[in-house]
């Protein structure tokens, strides 16, 4: 939630307080190899599990909350972390195809009646990326698959652009879905070989700022490019992919594929992951979750859509939301990291049932931007906290497959989002659609305290 920060730091950490005060420059990545992830984690004798520093140790004057906050927001992250950041931001800056789909098939002539196929293949090719990627980068490297996803991207959508009529349409769809979701389980593996167990919660909530922040920006220019021309957001999609090809080129260092390490008792295979029970029921609570949180990108649009209003006002909804996280998410890092994560999900999940479900009284455009104040503030409690539960259970040489799993989770809330969700909403109506997913968000916030005692015992 398709769910944050540290004390200033002792020598050991890196640059003194002063420098980390400021926003940092990437520093030059080196290797991040699985057996040797612990070189690159910060000294911890003096750090509970949280990330707060035991009684007796001496911390520097404070130096005003702004740059209090951005020393413990970006201090202590190396190299490779600060790669997949830009090149996230880089990449969502420009992710304009599939937040948009529903009024491109509009405008290409798709019926109400045949969109459920196409949104239903994007989603379907969803649940196929993640576990492919999950295995590439555990077997050839992190590198390697954020390399074949951005490159596969754009080819995707270009087959997708070209697509005469609605079968083809549909099959491109699923290859979209597949492409998009290909390198994320290699971002996350990088994310998690390079933050030691102390920042990971801290380094996740980052990486979802950074996707809002870019976010913000292609919901904005998204909203003006779609009345001149969908193929500017084709375009603009495609170069933005290439962008974040190239700056994981030069700068991602090499790993050494963890399925190859010698003596690593889980193979190459998801059976490591299949045989975790833990791991399996938060998957579950994940799909609860991400189910009704998908809603917001295809379901939301067609409510916009039947009320008349234009494209430009989900890019508005789109603007909010993000910008709403930007603003937000460093300071509610700091702040949840005080309380127990899966509470902090379940209440988050709570929010964003209500502010979805409330979609259902919307009927002008301030309507719906009231209904994302709800649901973004549940988006902003949850960041970084599913991922940084899956990093915590994740043997060190399953990884990828340990984040894919939950990639693949988020994919089969996709798919049900865009299959169900606009099926039932054509079918049933849409207050049967927006009471129905209340109903799922409160299950799954349920779900998340019904094992949190589990989770607790094995990630203490």
């Amino acid at each position: 939630m398709s769910a944050p920060v540290l004390p200033s730091r002792d020598a050991s950490d890196g640059p003194s307080p002063a420098v980390s005060a400021a926003l940092p420059a990437i520093p030059p990545a080196t290797a991040v190899d699985e057996p040797a992830a612990a070189a690159h984690e910060p000294a911890t004798a003096d750090l509970d599990r949280s990330g707060a520093p035991h009684a007796g140790l001496s911390l520097p004057p404070p130096r005003g909350r702004l740059r209090t906050a951005a020393a413990r927001h970006f201090g202590g992250l190396p190299g490779p972390f600060w790669v997949v950041f830009a090149g996230t931001v880089i990449s969502r800056v420009g992710t304009m195809v599939v937040p948009f789909l529903a009024f491109y098939l509009g405008s290409r002539g798709i019926t109400p009646g045949q969109t459920p196929y196409v949104l239903g293949a994007l989603g379907a090719g969803g649940l196929v990326g993640p576990v492919a990627g999950g295995w590439f980068a555990d077997r050839f490297g992190r590198r390697q698959a954020i390399l074949a996803g951005m490159v596969a991207t754009p080819a995707s959508q270009a087959l997708l652009f070209c697509s005469p009529g609605p079968v083809t349409l549909s099959l491109a769809a699923a290859l979209v879905g597949a492409a998009g979701s290909l390198h994320a389980p290699g971002v996350a593996a990088v994310i998690v070989d390079s933050a030691g167990p102390a920042r990971r919660q801290a380094a996740f909530g980052l990486y979802h700022w950074a996707i809002n922040l870019g976010a913000a920006t292609a919901g904005a220019v998204g909203g003006f490019l779609v009345d001149r021309g969908f193929w500017l957001l084709f375009v603009v999609d495609a170069v933005t992919c290439l962008g974040f090809a190239v700056v994981a080129a030069v700068a991602l260092p090499r790993t050494a594929p963890a399925a190859r390490v010698k003596g690593a008792p889980g193979g190459g295979g998801y059976g490591v992951v299949v045989r975790d029970r833990l791991l399996l029921a938060f998957v579950t609570v994940s799909v609860a979750g991400e189910c009704v949180y998908a809603q917001t990108e295809f379901t939301v649009p067609l409510a916009i859509r039947d009320h008349g209003l234009p494209a430009t006002v989900y890019g508005l909804v789109a603007v909010v939301n993000a910008a709403l996280v930007v603003v937000l998410q460093p300071v509610t890092n700091a702040w949840v990291l005080r309380f127990d994560r899966m509470r902090v999900w379940a209440a988050a999940s709570v929010l964003v049932a209500a502010g979805v479900g409330l979609t259902g009284t919307a009927r002008t455009t301030g309507g719906y931007v009231l209904t994302v104040l709800v649901w973004s503030a549940g988006e902003v409690c949850a960041g970084g906290i599913a991922t940084s539960v899956v990093a915590d259970l994740a043997p060190d040489d399953a990884r990828a497959r340990y984040q894919a799993a939950l990639n693949w989770a988020r994919g089969v809330a996709r798919f049900l989002a865009l299959g169900v969700g606009p099926a039932l909403y054509a079918a049933a109506g849409p207050g049967t659609l927006w009471w129905s997913v209340t109903a799922v968000g409160l299950t799954g916030a349920a779900g998340a305290l019904l094992i949190r005692p589990a989770l607790a015992r094995r990630t203490a």
